[in-house]
C-alpha cells in the first residue's frame, strides 16, 4: 500500500470553520437536511438484526426510521410513520415484532415487507385499496456486515458510493467479526467536533497519556486525504502489540493480516458520521448522532474475531478500558472546544501540517452542503 505523509497533503492557508457551523439552529437544520437526509447513514451492524422480527430504530435527518429484518430475512427500512394518520409506530429504540407492525392509535396493521394487510372500517371508505398505502421505504444495504440507510430516493447504491475505499479493508474480514462491548456517550459538544477530534493527532500527547505511549503521533502516514473517506496507520510502538492499557494483544489476530499490518493500528473516517478504528486483534467503530447544535451520541461497538471469546488470552476489557478512557478524554476537550467556539472572541485559527486530515474533512464539508444548496434551489426553481 502507498502512503501519502500527512505533511505533504497540507494546504497553506486552511482555517477552522466559522462558530456559527457549530451553534447555529440554522446551519443544523440545513444538515440534517443536505447530509442527513442524502447521504449512507450507518446505523450499526446487520448482526444486531440476527432473527426476523428484530428491528432497532434510527433517528437521521429528522426522521425515525424502523429497520428490521422480516420474515424472509430480508433487510428492510421504513418511516416510522402510520399511513393513516401520520402516529409513530414503534416506540423502543429496539425490539423484536411479531410477524406484523400494529399503529397503537386506530390499529392499521403492516405486514414485516410494509404492505397494509389491516385497516379497521375502512372497507366502509369507497374506492380504498390497501395496496394504496404500504409503508414508505428507505433504501438499506450492507457493506462489510455494516447497516447502511439512505433518505434520498436518487442516491447512487452503496457500493458506488463507497468505490473510493474499494478492497482496503478485506484483509480484517470485518462481516464476519463479532461485537463484544457497546458503550454509548452523550457529549456536549457538535457532531462536527467529534469526527474533527478523530481525524488528527496532534492532540495525542496533551490528552492522551495511555495512548501516547503505544501509538506515538509522529507515527504513521495517511493513505486517504481528499473527499468523503479520510484516513491512515499510526506504528504500533514495540514492545507493545497492541492498543491496549497493557500493550499485550487482547484476542486472537483478525482476519488475513501481514506483518506491517500487525504492527499497525488504521483510522479512518466515513463521512459524515462512521469512525473505523482497526487493531490486529479487535476493531472499534463509532457512530455520531447529532442531537442538537451544541449535542451529540455516539455509539462506541468493540469487535473481535468470531472466535476469540472462547479462546486463551481473551481480554477485550484491557481494549475497551484502554479506548473508554481516551474517549472520554476526547470527548471532555470536544465540550471544551463547544464552549470556546462559543465566545463572542472566536474566529477561525489556522490548522498546522498535522492537521491536514480535519482540514480535508471540512473542505468536503463545505462542498458537500454547497452541493445541497444548489440542488435545493433546483427543485425548488422547479
Amino acid at each position: 500500500m502507498s502512503f501519502v505523509k500527512t505533511v505533504e497533503s497540507y494546504r497553506q492557508g486552511a482555517r477552522t470553520l466559522p462558530g456559527r457551523y457549530y451553534t447555529a439552529p440554522d446551519v443544523f437544520a440545513e444538515e440534517q437536511a443536505r447530509l442527513f437526509g442524502r447521504h449512507w447513514i450507518c446505523v450499526g451492524r446487520e448482526a444486531a438484526l440476527a432473527e426476523p422480527g428484530s428491528y432497532v430504530l434510527a433517528d437521521l435527518g429528522g426522521e425515525s426510521i424502523i429497520v428490521l429484518r422480516d420474515q424472509s430475512s430480508e433487510l428492510r427500512a421504513y418511516y416510522n410513520v402510520c399511513r393513516h394518520r401520520g402516529t409513530r409506530l414503534c416506540e423502543a429504540a429496539e425490539g423484536r415484532l411479531s410477524e406484523t407492525i400494529q399503529c397503537p392509535y386506530h390499529a392499521w396493521t403492516y405486514a414485516l415487507d410494509g404492505r397494509l394487510i389491516g385497516a379497521p372500517h375502512m372497507h366502509e371508505v369507497e374506492g380504498f385499496d390497501k395496496k394504496d398505502y404500504p409503508l414508505h421505504a428507505v433504501a438499506i444495504d450492507v457493506w462489510e456486515g455494516f447497516l447502511f440507510v439512505n433518505l434520498d430516493r436518487r442516491a447512487p447504491p452503496l457500493a458506488q458510493w463507497l468505490r473510493p475505499v474499494g478492497d482496503r479493508f478485506t484483509r480484517y474480514q470485518l462481516g464476519t467479526l463479532r461485537t463484544v462491548r457497546r458503550i454509548v456517550y452523550d457529549v456536549q459538544a457538535n457532531w462536527k467536533l467529534v469526527l474533527q477530534n478523530y481525524n488528527e493527532c496532534l492532540h495525542c500527547p496533551t490528552i492522551h497519556p495511555e495512548l501516547s505511549t503505544k501509538l506515538p503521533y509522529t507515527s504513521g502516514a495517511n493513505d486517504l486525504i481528499e473527499g468523503p473517506f479520510l484516513g491512515g496507520y499510526m506504528e504500533i510502538k514495540a514492545p507493545h502489540v497492541s492498543a491496549t492499557l497493557t500493550g499485550r494483544a487482547c484476542a486472537l489476530p483478525l482476519g488475513a493480516l501481514s506483518d506491517d499490518d500487525r504492527r499497525r493500528a488504521f483510522y479512518y473516517a466515513l463521512f459524515p458520521t462512521m469512525m473505523l478504528s482497526l487493531h490486529p486483534d479487535y476493531a472499534v467503530f463509532y457512530t455520531v448522532w447529532p442531537r442538537t447544535p451544541a449535542s451529540s451520541r455516539v455509539v462506541c461497538e468493540w469487535m473481535v474475531h468470531p472466535d476469540a471469546p472462547g479462546a486463551p488470552g481473551y481480554n477485550i476489557a484491557d481494549a475497551e478500558e484502554f479506548w473508554d478512557r481516551t474517549n472520554r478524554q476526547d470527548w471532555h476537550i470536544c465540550e471544551q472546544s463547544q464552549l470556546g467556539i462559543g465566545s463572542r472572541a472566536y474566529v477561525p485559527g489556522p490548522y498546522s501540517p498535522r492537521e491536514s486530515i480535519p482540514a480535508a474533512w471540512d473542505r468536503h464539508y463545505l462542498a458537500t452542503m454547497s452541493a445541497g444548496a444548489s440542488e435545493t434551489r433546483g427543485t425548488t426553481s422547479r
